[in-house]
């Protein structure tokens, strides 16, 4: 006879808000909320597929909207949520916590579930081949160039203008896979997301998951989304984290001329300087030994096609001035839809009062779907984000 899970058991308990509240720590118990019921996630976290962090920003709140956000195949997960249940609110305690909307919460539950009903979050297979060729394409046409043209200045500058753009356009590229978004099985969407960012990028899909997977957890909101750690050391972000600053009479850098040294340390800085060498240490440290075989092979194929035609001296400079050039184009298309919203403390708000605070969108155009990876419809690429963003995005803004 199977043992019975602590929801069907004797030890089923009760517990309040502030109960749960109270194990958000990380010196002590962490319980989350799904769909009424307690897990305690204390040991789980280390174990956690998507990471320790991002299930742990959720230690303590009700973590219902993000799970459905952030999960495929719903009905596998909790059978393994089975263990960690510990019981469920008590029957005269609210569905919300008291910072949560509830009338927004509903509405947005409404329109995910008739969204879904339309059929508008599937993918379309044929789309995402067609832009994974057009980015093969690109590559080919980069070495192209030298290869029949020379070596001189002009066709140097195509070739580093081509390949820039092969980067650019395989970081959104990889981004869909990333999310789980164009298959219906995680299995495909990670090895076409170990292809992409890997061979084509040189970077280690772990990474990315780890660093990405939080933001969309709590965008914008201070110790909790890694895209705003260069707060307070480089730049002093958002309305309320600069009073902080300005009370505590903490002068990291001279922030009154950050608009001014924002475009040398960030646009320029991001990838060549920092990320090119932290993503190595990064699949090191934590032993992502199959990300590292893929990154390899992105450096000893781009080694091995530039080196005959450029020379080792001329394919470090291709390579940092793709990289440099990368770089403005990356940080320009995802800070532009971030950073000028709203930048917090987690005050543990609803999950699209969190999102729709933290982002904006970009007019759309053909140019501008193309140049950010319609990455230009943030806030419905965070509120819903799941499969078939592309077609959501294009039916809600015709």
């Amino acid at each position: 006879m199977a043992p019975e899970t602590p929801a069907q058991g004797p030890t089923l308990r009760y517990f309040t808000w502030d109960e749960v509240a109270q194990r958000s720590g990380r010196e002590k118990e962490r319980w989350l909320v799904i769909e009424r019921k307690v897990y305690n996630i204390s040991e789980f976290t280390r174990r956690h597929p998507g990471g320790s962090r991002v299930i742990s920003h959720y230690a303590g709140q009700d973590a219902t909207d993000p799970f459905v956000a952030f999960h495929i195949n719903k009905g596998l997960v909790r059978k393994y949520m089975n263990s960690l249940l510990i019981g469920e609110l008590s029957p005269e305690q609210p569905s919300f916590e008291p910072t949560k909307n509830k009338e927004l919460t509903d509405e947005f539950r409404e329109l995910r579930a008739t969204v879904e009903q339309m059929g508008l979050m599937k993918a379309n297979h044929v789309f995402f081949l067609l832009y994974l060729l057009h980015i093969l394409l690109l590559d080919v046409a980069a070495w192209l160039t030298l290869w029949v043209f020379g070596t001189s200045y002009v066709p140097f500058i195509l070739c580093a203008v081509l390949l820039s753009t092969v980067q650019a356009q395989a970081g959104w590229l990889q981004h869909d896979f990333g999310h789980l978004s164009v298959f219906s099985t995680s299995t495909w969407n990670h090895l076409l997301h170990h292809f992409v960012i890997g061979h084509l990028k040189g970077a280690p899909a772990s990474w990315w998951n780890h660093l990405h997977f939080q933001h969309h957890a709590k965008p914008n909101c201070f110790r909790k989304d890694p895209d705003i750690n260069m707060h307070p050391f480089f730049f002093a972000l958002g309305k309320i984290l600069s009073v902080e600053l300005g009370k505590q009479k903490k002068k990291y850098m001279p922030y009154n001329h950050q608009h001014k040294y924002f475009f040398l340390i960030g646009p320029p800085a991001l990838l060549p300087l920092y990320f090119q060498w932290y993503i190595f240490y990064f699949a090191i440290q934590r032993k992502k030994w199959v990300d590292l075989a893929w990154m390899t092979t992105f450096y000893v194929r781009l080694f091995l096609t530039y080196v005959p035609l450029l020379g080792v001296k001329g394919f470090l400079v291709l390579f940092f001035m793709v990289r440099f050039l990368e770089s403005n184009w990356f940080v320009w298309v995802t800070q532009m839809n971030h950073i000028p919203m709203h930048i917090d403390h987690d005050r543990n708000m609803d999950w699209v009062s969190t999102q729709l605070q933290a982002t904006c969108n970009v007019h759309k155009s053909a140019f501008n779907d193309w140049f950010s990876g319609h990455l230009n419809f943030q806030i419905e690429h965070h509120s819903l984000k799941e499969s078939g963003q592309l077609w959501l995005d294009a039916y809600l803004h015709q």
